[in-house]
């Protein structure tokens, strides 16, 4: 049986719900805003996506979420949801690094090059993590300052995520391509869950809590 896994995605400004079975998308909802909707709408984009795909709660096998890093109310806010779901309908839980799930849509739309994800982080500081083409791992994830030289040894890369505007001036001459388009979302985590679902590697749902780098993520 293919599982049905609904994916939770609060990590940012944007707020990302989807449902898949096995490796198809059967719905999404999102929507960006400059200020956090998460507590107002997450549990609203879960009924939508859930009768969009014409499923009931009850028939979900999993849920995903974005575990971080990112904004420290917004993943509070996803991970509770999902905790309380899960607990609710007694199936488990899949935390999913947020970085892994922005470059999991990197790596479909950029095939064969070096890509790199950042999330703000206030000020130049970010979130960030490069894969290479073969999905291994080039520069772990951290907490970063970027500065006009950073990660010239990984050109020509591409890079993108919300954190990636505020750096487009500042390597207007450097040879790394910035992706406007290719933000976070909930249909990152499609693949990655299924993965970790098949091979029945998931999270304690009592213990599982928020990857914040930091003390505060993006906001408080």
């Amino acid at each position: 049986m293919q599982p049905r896994i609904l994916h939770i995605e609060t990590a940012t400004k944007i707020c990302s719900v989807a449902v898949s079975k096995g490796e198809d998308l059967l719905a999404s909802v999102e929507k960006e805003t400059d200020a956090y909707i998460h507590g107002e709408s997450l549990t609203l984009f879960i009924i939508d996506v859930l009768k969009e795909a014409k499923l009931l709660a009850t028939e979900l096998d999993a849920i995903s979420v974005s575990i971080g890093p990112g904004s420290y109310t917004g993943l509070r806010i996803g991970l509770s949801t999902a905790k309380g779901l899960c607990m609710g309908l007694q199936i488990p839980i899949i935390c999913i690094p947020t970085l892994d799930s922005l470059l999991a849509q990197g790596k479909l739309k950029h095939p064969g090059r070096i890509i790199c994800g950042m999330l703000d982080a206030r000020r130049m500081e970010v979130y960030t993590k490069t894969i290479k083409a073969d999905g291994s791992v080039l520069h772990d994830l951290e907490s970063l300052v970027i500065e006009e030289d950073t990660f010239v040894d990984q050109e020509p890369f591409i890079y993108f995520g919300d954190g990636a505007p505020k750096i487009h001036k500042l390597w207007k001459n450097r040879n790394a391509e910035f992706d406007p388009f290719l933000k976070i979302s909930a249909k990152g985590q499609v693949g990655l869950a299924l993965m970790r679902y098949l091979n029945q590697n998931f999270d304690h749902l009592a213990n599982c809590k928020p990857l914040y780098l930091k003390t505060f993520g993006l906001h408080s």
